[in-house]
C-alpha cells in the first residue's frame, strides 16, 4: 500500500520503538533509508488497516465516511490526530497526575489508581472532532493535514469528571483557564519542548461532561490515543482532549501554552475575503464546534436500480443540546426531507439519523445532508467563511448515487 510505504519511509527511530512496541537496542546503527523487517507489514498500533494516513510524523489518521456507521466509533477506526511523539514506554504503575498552577489552591499528585477509587466514574458519549477536519476543501489552499470528513469520532469515554478533581484541589476566584500538558515527544526530540499544551476556560472545564478519561469503549485507551490517560472535551477543537495527560495547570489568565497562541486553533475574528493574511491580533480562539452532519451509509457511489428506494443514515452532533432536525436533499439543495433523528444519550454525543430515499428517474443524483440545532444553526450548503488555517469546514456532506 503506497500510503503504508510512505509512511515507514519518513518515520523516525522513535516511531519505530513505538510502532515495534519496544526498545530497538542496536536502532542507531540501523542504516538510513532502511526499515525494520518487523515493520513490513506493520499497521498504525491498534488501528484499522482501512484508516487513510495522511502524515507520519507526526502521525495523523482518518477514517473513511462509510466506517464511521456505527453508533459508538470502533477503537480500531477512531481518528488519530498527534502533535508530537507519542511516549514509547508508559509505566502505568507509576503514571501520575499532577495539577498545580498560580490559581490552584494547593498542588496535589494523583496515580491512576487514586483517581478510580477516589472520584465517581461515569461513561458518556463524546464526539471529538479536528478543528481542520474537513480542511481539504478550502479555496485557496490552508497549509495543514488535508482532512476530507474523517477526522471526528463518538466512543464511550469512562472516567473521572474534571471538576471534581479540580474541587478536589481547590481553585481560587480569580481561576479562568485550564490547561494540559502531555507526556507526547516534541517531533525535534528536545525534551524541554512541548508538542502541544492547550486547554479551555474554567466553564468549560467545569462542565458534568468534562472528563479526565483512562478507558474508551470499555477497555483502556488506545496507545494513538492517548494511553493511559487523556482529557475529553465534547463541543470543542479535539485539540482541548490533551492526551498521554500528566499534568494539568489552572491560570489566573488565558493558558499560554505551545498552539494556544499566534494562527493555531484561531480563526479571523471578523470575516475576510479568501486569501487575505491576517495578523495574529486579530485572530480569536476557537471554542465551540459547527454543527454538523455525516453520511455513513451508502458508501458514497452507490448504485440502485430505478424503483428501488435507498436507505441512508449517518450522524449529526453540535456544540448546542441538541440536534433538533437533519434534512436530505437530492436536487443539490433546491428542496428538503426531514430524516429521522434520534435523541443522543447525552449531551455532545452525535445523534444517529436515518431516511428512505425516492429518485424519480434514471441518473446521477447526490445526496446531501444538513443538519440543524436547537439554536438554530444550519449547515451551510458550500463551504463557510475562507480562514487561513482551514478550520471549522461544517459545509453540508454529499455522496454521489447512480440510478439505473
Amino acid at each position: 500500500m503506497a500510503d503504508r510505504r510512505t509512511f515507514i519511509k519518513k518515520s523516525t527511530l522513535s516511531l519505530f520503538s513505538t510502532l515495534i512496541g519496544m526498545e530497538m537496542v542496536y536502532g542507531k546503527y540501523l542504516p538510513a533509508g532502511m526499515v525494520p523487517i518487523a515493520l513490513y507489514d506493520a499497521d498504525l498500533p491498534g488501528k484499522s488497516s482501512e484508516m487513510k494516513v495522511l502524515n507520519d510524523r507526526p502521525i495523523n489518521a482518518e477514517t473513511p465516511a462509510h466506517l464511521l456507521d456505527p453508533s459508538i466509533t470502533p477503537r480500531e477506526l477512531f481518528f488519530v490526530r498527534n502533535n508530537g511523539i507519542p511516549p514509547s514506554k508508559v509505566d502505568v504503575e507509576n503514571w501520575t497526575l499532577t495539577i498545580e498552577g498560580e490559581s490552584a489552591r494547593e498542588k496535589k499528585t494523583y496515580t491512576l489508581q487514586e483517581l478510580k477509587s477516589r472520584f465517581k466514574e461515569v461513561t458518556l458519549k463524546l464526539t471529538l472532532e479536528c478543528g481542520g477536519n474537513g480542511r481539504s476543501e478550502f479555496n485557496p489552499p490552508a497549509k495543514g493535514n488535508q482532512w476530507s470528513t474523517g477526522a471526528v469520532g463518538c466512543a464511550e469515554w469512562t472516567g473521572v469528571r474534571l471538576r471534581d478533581v479540580l474541587n478536589d484541589v481547590g481553585f481560587k476566584n480569580d481561576a479562568v483557564y485550564v490547561g494540559y500538558y502531555g507526556a507526547d515527544i516534541h517531533l525535534s526530540g528536545d525534551p524541554s519542548k512541548q508538542s502541544i499544551s492547550r486547554g479551555v476556560p474554567m466553564k468549560k472545564a467545569l462542565e458534568p461532561e468534562s472528563l479526565i478519561a483512562l478507558q474508551m469503549n470499555g477497555e483502556d485507551l488506545p496507545e494513538l490515543n492517548g494511553y493511559p490517560l487523556r482529557l475529553v472535551f465534547g463541543g470543542y477543537p479535539a485539540s482541548c482532549s490533551g492526551k498521554w495527560l500528566n499534568r494539568l495547570v489552572i491560570r489566573n489568565k488565558e493558558h499560554d501554552g505551545n498552539k494556544m497562541g499566534g494562527q493555531s486553533y484561531r480563526v479571523p475574528c471578523k470575516p475576510v475575503a479568501p486569501g487575505t493574511k491576517v495578523a495574529d491580533e486579530d485572530m480569536c480562539i476557537i471554542e465551540d464546534m459547527p454543527v454538523k452532519s455525516i453520511i455513513t451509509y451508502p458508501k458514497t457511489g452507490a448504485m440502485i436500480t430505478q424503483g428501488q428506494q435507498l436507505p441512508i443514515r449517518g450522524h449529526a452532533w453540535t456544540s448546542a443540546p441538541r440536534i433538533s432536525q437533519v434534512e436530505y436533499s437530492i436536487d443539490f439543495g433546491k428542496s428538503w426531507n426531514r430524516c429521522i433523528v434520534k435523541a443522543g444519550d447525552n449531551r455532545y454525543a452525535w445523534q444517529d439519523f436515518n431516511a428512505s430515499v425516492t429518485f424519480p428517474e434514471r441518473g446521477y443524483y447526490e445526496v446531501w445532508a444538513k443538519a440543524t440545532d436547537d439554536r438554530g444553526a444550519t449547515q451551510p450548503i458550500i463551504l463557510p467563511g475562507w480562514n487561513p488555517k482551514g478550520y471549522l469546514n461544517n459545509a453540508c456532506h454529499r455522496i454521489a448515487v447512480k440510478v439505473v
